[in-house]
């Protein structure tokens, strides 16, 4: 008779016993264990997220129907909610915060391995995406994450290092948060290529990214004031229209000299002409519109991101 093991399962056989274990000894999660595990509510948590349980009696009571198949779990049986309430509010949060970095470590050793820690370019420097994405909430139950008079939402900032395509850093913000005020908060470092969309225009801030030797290929802004002071050679590739360096009337009259890229490449896939705004002077114009592409790479990892597992799943 064959053995199968359920996904729930297969989940959480990546994570170390060994390395958990460690972590609990460590913050001396189980002084007031009550006879429930930091092990237990782990693995009622999870169940939580990925059955989309709304309270502690959909936890408790989808872990109950499933009491057949919860000792190959590592839960004798499932727990009252006084006490997984009782858990959730005494057990320290730095617990589970190691267990996120184990699990980081590991995949990033996973993905390094996999992607022999490089991208698809010929270039050297570190490629990262940046992105935001707007959660959506039940604004009567999550008050403190008003967006608008009916909804409510917190917004997900995100940086995806396409060196396996995992993400590097996140915050989560009001959903009314604008993209540009969080970059601006970011330190990279010198010679990081930050791929992103128009959201993020700031020519204040792209100076300032010029000054840290931080690169970025981004869409230009259609109604953008700039002068040409030279037009570059194009190369027979198929699709590029123009490639120009440029700088701003505003930048200009404030005595800052710093001069960008803009190219031009016509999508013949979707028949329209892209504006890519570039300060790498010395990338191939062909490569700045390869680079942009690979943006979608973000949306991608948040479209992945919005799945949820059934409880039958167990």
């Amino acid at each position: 008779m064959s053995k199968v093991c359920s996904i729930f399962s297969q989940m959480l056989q990546l994570i170390s016993r060994t390395g958990f274990d460690v972590a609990v000894r460590r913050h001396q999660a189980e002084r007031h264990a009550r006879g429930f595990t930091s092990w237990g509510q782990f693995v009622a948590m999870l169940f939580c997220q990925l059955g989309g349980a709304k309270s502690l009696r959909e936890i408790c009571g989808g872990l109950a129907a499933s009491e057949g198949k919860l000792r190959h779990l590592g839960l004798p049986e499932a727990p009252p909610r006084s006490t997984l309430a009782y858990a959730n509010e005494h057990r320290p949060w730095q617990l589970y915060q190691e267990v996120f970095h184990q699990l980081l470590a590991q995949g990033q050793a996973l993905a390094a391995h996999t992607f022999r820690g490089q991208h698809k370019f010929r270039f050297k420097n570190k490629l990262i995406s940046m992105d935001a994405t707007v959660i959506d909430l039940c604004a009567s139950v999550f008050d403190w994450a008003q967006y608008r008079r009916t909804k409510g939402a917190v917004k997900l900032h995100l940086l995806l290092d396409h060196n396996g395509f995992l993400p590097c850093y996140a915050v989560i913000t009001e959903g009314k948060q604008h993209e540009v005020r969080v970059a601006r908060q970011l330190s990279f470092t010198p010679g990081t290529l930050l791929v992103m969309d128009r959201g993020y225009n700031d020519y204040h801030w792209f100076f300032d990214l010029t000054q840290q030797g931080v690169y970025f290929v981004t869409r230009m802004k259609e109604n953008s004031d700039y002068l040409v002071v030279e037009e570059r050679e194009l190369p027979r590739r198929k699709g590029l229209l123009r490639d120009q360096v440029i700088c701003l009337y505003q930048q200009a009259r404030e005595g800052k000299e710093c001069y960008f890229r803009r190219i031009e490449f016509y999508d013949e896939q979707q028949d329209r002409v892209l504006v890519f705004l570039t300060n790498n002077l010395k990338l191939a114009a062909a490569t700045v519109a390869e680079v942009y592409k690979q943006r979608w790479q973000i949306e991608l990892f948040f479209e992945s991101s919005t799945w949820c597992t059934p409880l039958d799943a167990m």
